[in-house]
């Protein structure tokens, strides 16, 4: 099979400077493919990936600010516009992780996780959006992770990863019509993040340091990232070399026009009947026939 690859291509990875890191291992390997890159982090050192990557015969520039704000996720476009003169590839990445109960964790905390995770990636989307659409061709790739699907003491982070799998699924909508499209990873790596989160003798932690290298969730980031990718608004698990498709079905139910609380009581198991769910596609039909008043802002 014929190397994928990113000449000529320019990518933006955010949180790529953490060692280990998911960010810098997809940051090394679209570069080593051929793509010039924006290595972006603003609690590690970019400019060693950086550095990484030029001492590999690659293109690459760092990056420090916060993606946590319209103006720093403007500020990291413009990085890319004035380096290397375009965007194509933008690889959401950057997130925190803190595990406590709902009613223990500090409301700061709780606002960071969407501020940084969620609103992160909807400022950087955002500042490529134009760019993208101007050039008809655009490729976004998003951090979901499992723990969207219910883990306790992540309500924070699971409701930021959440919202940005909805994200990732209105953008592939949009996108549509214009060449850009917007998928999610859903990776399990050994990162500073897991570590920061999980104390030494975690059988987690041991784990994921035995066989869960960050390397191996890059290649299916690449693959989303490439101008061949056959698919927009899907969530892919890569998970130690397992890859997998996480989707979004819908039940075959009931239909009963006089329904009452008894009903539905009634025929509960026809509602929860899994096996024959269709999977739920993302809204690319016209919607011009909604006749939708014009945007006001406010």
């Amino acid at each position: 099979m014929t190397p994928l690859r990113f000449d000529g291509r320019t990518a933006i990875v955010t949180g790529a400077g953490g060692n280990p890191g998911l960010g810098r291992a997809h940051a090394l390997l679209l570069a080593a493919r051929g793509a010039n890159v924006v290595v972006n982090d603003v609690g590690a050192d970019p400019a060693a990936v950086a550095d990484e990557i030029r001492a590999a015969g690659g293109t690459a520039v760092a990056n420090t600010v916060s993606v946590a704000s319209e103006e720093g996720a403007a500020a990291i476009v413009a990085a890319a516009l004035d380096a290397f003169g375009g965007i194509d590839i933008l690889v959401n990445n950057a997130a925190i992780s803190l595990a406590a109960p709902i009613d223990v964790m500090t409301a700061e905390d709780l606002s960071r996780h969407i501020a940084v995770n969620l609103m992160g990636a909807m400022w950087t989307c955002r500042a490529a959006w134009p760019h993208m659409k101007a050039r008809g061709y655009g490729r976004i790739v998003n951090t979901t992770s499992a723990a969207m699907t219910g883990f306790a003491n992540q309500a924070a982070y699971a409701t930021s990863k959440g919202g940005l799998w909805s994200l990732t699924r209105a953008l592939a909508a949009e996108g549509a019509a214009f060449g850009i499209k917007v998928n999610a990873v859903s990776p399990g790596a050994f990162t500073r993040l897991v570590a920061a989160m999980l104390e030494e003798d975690s059988p987690l932690l041991q784990h994921s340091k035995a066989n869960l290298p960050a390397e191996l969730a890059s290649p299916v980031v690449a693959f989303l990232a490439h101008q061949d990718c056959p698919v927009t608004g899907e969530c892919i698990d890569a998970v130690g070399g397992e890859v997998q498709r996480t989707l979004v079905a819908r039940t075959p139910g009931f239909t009963d026009h006089a329904l009452t609380p008894e009903t539905v009581a009634a025929r509960w198991a026809e509602v929860m009947a899994a096996e024959a769910a269709q999977t739920v596609g993302i809204a690319t039909f016209d919607t011009s026939g909604w006749k939708l008043k014009p945007y006001e802002p406010r």
